[in-house]
C-alpha cells in the first residue's frame, strides 16, 4: 500500500488513471505469484482461484495496466512480449509512460513459466473483446491456442479451457463460427489424448454451439453421443451441456427427456447467469405446451424474467383456450422474438396442440355438433375446412383426445357423456401406484442403511470412540477448506 501512495505524487496528465491502475497493477502482480507458487506446487485450485480474482478486476483493466503487467511477467523484448503489446491499442501513450516510469523505480523479476505466459495471453484476450476489438481478439486468441498445443501441463488446463471460450466467442462475434470448426475437432482430440477432462467438457460444448449455430442438429448428436463421458468437473460448463442436450432432444422429437435437460439446466445455472435462465425457460415453456402441459403462471413471473417471458406468456395462453386466429396474431406480433430465440419451428408445432385443445372444449360442451360448426369454431382457414375439420376429428378420437364418435352420414360430431371418474376404479389404481411408490423408496432407503461392523457384539471404548470422532472433524474441517476455496 505504500508504494500505491507514492506512485500517485508521479505527476501525470490524468489523475483518475494515475490513482486506480496502482491498485489494479498491485492485485495482477499477486495474481501472477499465486500462479507462480501454483506451478512450482502443482495447485490447480490455485489457478482457479487466480482466474476468479482476474474476472473481479475485468472492468478496472486499461491498456496502462495491462502494459506494465507485461512488463512485470514476461521479458521486455521478448517474442511473446513484443506480440502482446502489438495487440494493445496504442491511444493511451501518455499513460503507458507514467505506468512504465513508476514500474521501472521497482525493478521487477522476470518470470518465464508457461502459466505466466498463458495468463498474459488470457489477461489481454479479455481485454480486447470487452474493448470490442474483435479482430484483434482473433488474432490473439489464434496465437494463444496454437501455443497451447506444445504445452503439455495439467496446471494449463483451467487457462486452457478459458482461452478455448474466448477463442470461440471472438470468431462468433465476428460470424466467422464455421472457420474453427477443425480446429476445435483438433484440440478436443489433443484434450482427449492428454486426459485433459475440463478441456474436453468445453471444447464439447464449443461444438455443440458451433453445429446448432448452423443448424446441424445431426451432426451436433452424432458427436455428443461418441465423445467420451466422464463426471462434470465444472458446473457452468454442465449446465450448457444440458442445455444443447435439451435443443437437441428438442428438434429429435424426444419432448420428454428434452424438458428435462432444460429444466435442469435452469436449476443448476448460477443464479447470476439471468440470460442462460431466461433462454432454458423459454426453450422448456415450447417443449412443455408441445407435451399438453400448460406452465405453472409463477414460471412466467420469476425476477427478472417477466419481459423477456412475456411473448411466451401470450403464447401459452392462446394455446390454453384453443383459438386458433390468436395463436396466429401473437405468433405474427412476436415473430421477430422467436426468430432471435430460434424457437419458430417449434411455435409452428404447436398449431396442432391449439387445434386440439379447441377441440377438446368442443367435445365437453356440445353433445351434437356439425363439422361444419367444428370449422367456424376452429377457424380453420384451408380451402376445404370441413373435410380438414373431419380429419382432425377422427384423428383425435383415435389418440384418444376426445370421447367421440363421428356420424359420416349426417357429418356430425357426437360426444359421449363423460361419467363421474369417482365411481371408477381409477382413482384406487392411481392412489395404490402412488403408495407402492413410497413403500418401495422407504425399503430402499432402509437397506441402504449403513451400520459399524459387529455393532451388536462389541461396544466401542470411550478412546475409540474419541478418536473416530476426531478423524471425523479433521476430514469435515479438510472438505470445508475445499469448498472455501472452489467457491
Amino acid at each position: 500500500m505504500t508504494q500505491d501512495v507514492e506512485m500517485k505524487e508521479v505527476p501525470a496528465p490524468s489523475n483518475s488513471v494515475s490513482s486506480t491502475s496502482p491498485s489494479t497493477l498491485h492485485n495482477l502482480k499477486e495474481i501472477a505469484s499465486l500462479l507462480e507458487t501454483a506451478a512450482y506446487t502443482r495447485e490447480v485450485r490455485r489457478i482457479v482461484r487466480a482466474v476468479r480474482l482476474t474476472m473481479v478486476l475485468r472492468r478496472k483493466l486499461k491498456v496502462s495496466v495491462i502494459s506494465a503487467f507485461l512488463n512485470f511477467a514476461l521479458t521486455p523484448g521478448s517474442e511473446v512480449h513484443s506480440r502482446l503489446s502489438s495487440f494493445l491499442p496504442k491511444d493511451d501513450e501518455q499513460d503507458m509512460d507514467v505506468d512504465t516510469a513508476t514500474s521501472a523505480t521497482q525493478v521487477p523479476a522476470k518470470h518465464a513459466l508457461p502459466e505466466l505466459e498463458m495468463y498474459s495471453y488470457f489477461l489481454v484476450l479479455i481485454f480486447l473483446i470487452d474493448q470490442k476489438k474483435y479482430n484483434e481478439a482473433k488474432a490473439c486468441a489464434s496465437a494463444s491456442i496454437a501455443r497451447i498445443k506444445n504445452l503439455n501441463r495439467r496446471t494449463i488446463d483451467v487457462l486452457a479451457s478459458r482461452l478455448y471460450f474466448y477463442y470461440s466467442l471472438s470468431y462468433e462475434l465476428t460470424g466467422d463460427l464455421a472457420e474453427i470448426r477443425g480446429n476445435l475437432l483438433n484440440l478436443h482430440r489433443i484434450a482427449t489424448l492428454r486426459h485433459d477432462e475440463l478441456g474436453q467438457e468445453t471444447l464439447l460444448n464449443l461444438l455443440l454451439r458451433n453445429y446448432l449455430h448452423y443448424n446441424l442438429y445431426d451432426q451436433a448428436e452424432k458427436l455428443r453421443s461418441k465423445a467420451p463421458r466422464f463426471e462434470a468437473h465444472s458446473n457452468q460448463q454442465f449446465c450448457r451441456y444440458l442445455f444443447y442436450l435439451g435443443k437437441i432432444r428438442t428438434i429429435q422429437l424426444e419432448y420428454t427427456d428434452a424438458k428435462e435437460s432444460l429444466l435442469q439446466a435452469a436449476r443448476k445455472a448460477p443464479i447470476a447467469a439471468l440470460g442462460f435462465r431466461i433462454q432454458c425457460n423459454k426453450w422448456a415453456i415450447i417443449v412443455r405446451v408441445l407435451l399438453g402441459e400448460i406452465p405453472e403462471r409463477t414460471v412466467f413471473m420469476q425476477k427478472g424474467m417477466e419481459k423477456a417471458l412475456r411473448p411466451y406468456f401470450e403464447l401459452t395462453n392462446a394455446v390454453r383456450i384453443g383459438d386458433l386466429e390468436l395463436f396466429k396474431n401473437i405468433a405474427e406480433k412476436f415473430s421477430d422474438v422467436f426468430n432471435a430465440d430460434r424457437t419458430h419451428n417449434l411455435i409452428v408445432r404447436l398449431r396442432h396442440n391449439v387445434i386440439r385443445t379447441g377441440l377438446r372444449n368442443i367435445s365437453i360442451s356440445y353433445s351434437r355438433i356439425s363439422l361444419v360448426d367444428v370449422a367456424k369454431k376452429l377457424r380453420l382457414d384451408s380451402p376445404n375446412p370441413v373435410a380438414d375439420a373431419e380429419s382432425i376429428v377422427a384423428k383425435a378420437i383415435r389418440d384418444g383426445a376426445i370421447d367421440a364418435t363421428l356420424d359420416h352420414a349426417n357429418g356430425w360430431m357426437v360426444s359421449k357423456e363423460t361419467g363421474d371418474i369417482y365411481s371408477t376404479n381409477e382413482p384406487q389404481a392411481a392412489f395404490d401406484t402412488r403408495i407402492a411408490f413410497c413403500l418401495n423408496l422407504h425399503n430402499d432407503a432402509v437397506r441402504a442403511l449403513r451400520f459399524p461392523p459387529n455393532s451388536h457384539k462389541e461396544k466401542e471404548s470411550a478412546e475409540k470412540r474419541r478418536e473416530r470422532q476426531q478423524q471425523e472433524q479433521e476430514l469435515a474441517k479438510h472438505i470445508a477448506e475445499e469448498d472455501d476455496d472452489e467457491f
